[in-house]
């Protein structure tokens, strides 16, 4: 089985420090977040921003100072910006952390109700997306809500704009879209391309079960406060570090060993 990928997505767009107090929005904060994430056994930093006032920006210079920060903090984990922003962003707006040359960013598929909100990412939208990715080198990571949202992808490779290794995030238990069950992360698994990597994100309650389950299905695994920010039912998490650390120990009782970020970059083929 291949090594593990523990990506941590340790801000997010959508939680803030009412829900935990431990939540790291500043350049510095974020910094030792993702350090500590890595040091914890996270190969991926999943990275969102905020701007001063604690709401979520796709500003580039925001990315860009926190991306220094990590630099300077000894990150050596991939920093994976993400695309998606929030509900209502315009496409060149959320498309911004791209022009900063990073290794992956997320690429969203479909589009999905999202809480009491939608989160449009239409297929012109996507082709916009992919090709300001392809400009700058930039590896995209698939997300997808729905199982439709992986043919959206696949209809992208077929018009050859998604080349080389394709790499998906299967996200369930978005109040809306796919609940987090067992059974319809084997259906997303299923209807995958031979040769993909996938990893799950499972929402609130969901994250840790799917957890599990992708570790003995070959699948990697995204943990951290932009998907849940509790350690167990009414515990809330101390720290990112905290959430991947429980999946090493969960990964070193099943044998399987955790990828360092360079073996991150070789299983993704980013080497």
């Amino acid at each position: 089985m291949e090594k593990l990928i523990i990506t941590a997505a340790i801000c997010g767009a959508e939680v803030t420090r009412e829900h935990n107090p431990n939540l790291p929005l500043t350049a510095e904060e974020l910094a030792r977040a993702a350090k500590e994430a890595e040091e914890a056994g996270a190969s991926i930093i999943h990275l969102h921003v905020r701007d001063e006032s604690g709401e979520p920006t796709q500003d580039q210079e925001t990315f860009a100072r926190a991306i220094k920060a990590m630099e300077r903090e000894g990150v050596t984990a991939i920093i994976q910006p993400s695309t998606g922003g929030a509900a209502g962003m315009s496409w060149q707006e959320r498309i911004q952390p791209v022009y900063l040359e990073p290794e992956m960013a997320t690429l969203d598929c479909g589009t999905t109700n999202f809480g009491e909100e939608i989160f449009v990412n239409d297929l012109p939208l996507m082709r916009n997306f992919v090709r300001e990715m392809n400009k700058y080198g930039v590896m995209p990571e698939l997300e997808c809500f729905e199982i439709g949202h992986i043919y959206n992808a696949l209809k992208l490779c077929r018009e050859e704009l998604i080349t080389g290794h394709l790499h998906f995030d299967l996200v369930l238990g978005v109040p809306g879209a796919m609940p987090g069950s067992f059974r319809n992360l084997l259906a997303m698994v299923d209807n995958l391309p031979e040769g993909a990597t996938w990893t799950v994100a499972g929402i609130g309650p969901h994250e840790l079960p799917l957890a599990c389950h992708a570790l003995v299905m070959g699948g990697h695994i995204r943990v951290g406060f932009e998907d849940n920010i509790f350690y167990r039912k009414g515990e809330l998490a101390e720290s990112n570090a905290q959430l991947v650390a429980r999946i090493v120990r969960l990964a070193d009782e099943v044998n399987r060993e955790v990828a360092s970020p360079d073996e991150a970059r070789e299983i993704l083929g980013l080497a």
